[in-house]
């Protein structure tokens, strides 16, 4: 008699935080990966590789998922996500994704096809286009005023807090917090390759085009910052 044998689903995981909006959608690091883990026990399903990328929404160049998608293409694995968000908000990204000939699911709505991820992309960039036209009037509507714009959690905003100003100290710390959390996978690995120095660790920040909490360039300052708070939770 011969006996066959079930071949478990293979999945390829991808994650996806970004440097500009942390947590905005609720789902850190450690929540995709608890969504993805539980979905893929429910499928009797294996995971055979696990890909992280910070990184903004608004850019098309992943090489992560570049690398997800090429060994999902090449084992024939699925490639799975905690939710559609985690890919891209642009309509062309998303359709250029779903023509590249690698099955993938959204543990989110895992009974998406081709047409309802198709209709969801073009819906997904109106949001995106929208969210950016409403902000662009707000903020003009805002300087039409004479409102001053700028960051109110910057140094010169605790400044003029003074004595009153504790509650707003506690709300950058937290961000702060937040931030440096949304980077420990990243630099555990930059220090796991062999760049340990501060200036090394800003180099390869830097090389992977990771932006600081503000948008610039990093530096030996804001890294040994960053460091500070990450070697302090652990």
């Amino acid at each position: 008699m011969v006996r066959e044998t079930a071949t478990k689903p293979k999945f390829v995981a991808y994650q996806r935080v970004s440097t500009a909006r942390q947590g905005r959608s609720g789902l850190g690091l450690e929540a995709q990966r608890k969504a993805i883990d539980g979905f893929t026990a429910s499928r009797g399903a294996q995971v055979i590789a696990r890909f992280t990328e910070v990184e903004s929404g608004k850019r098309n160049d992943r090489p992560e998922l570049d690398q997800a998608l090429n060994l999902a293409r090449l084992t024939g694995a699925t490639l799975v996500i905690a939710n559609l968000d985690c890919l891209s908000r642009k309509a062309a990204f998303l359709l250029t994704l779903r023509d590249s000939g690698v099955r993938f699911l959204a543990v989110d709505m895992p009974e998406a096809n081709d047409l309802t991820v198709g209709i969801m992309a073009l819906v997904a960039q109106q949001e995106r286009e929208a969210i950016s036209r409403r902000t662009k009037e707000a903020l003009a509507a805002a300087k039409a005023r004479g409102a001053k714009l700028g960051n109110p959690n910057g140094a010169a905003a605790l400044r003029r807090a003074g004595e009153g100003g504790a509650a707003l100290r506690a709300t950058v710390s937290r961000n702060a917090d937040q931030f440096a959390a949304g980077l420990a996978e990243v630099v555990e690995a930059i220090r796991a390759e062999g760049h340990v120095s501060l200036r090394a660790i800003a180099r390869e920040l830097n090389a992977r085009g990771i932006l600081t909490r503000r948008g610039g360039r990093w530096q030996v300052s804001n890294v040994r910052a960053l460091v500070g708070r990450l070697d302090a939770d652990t």
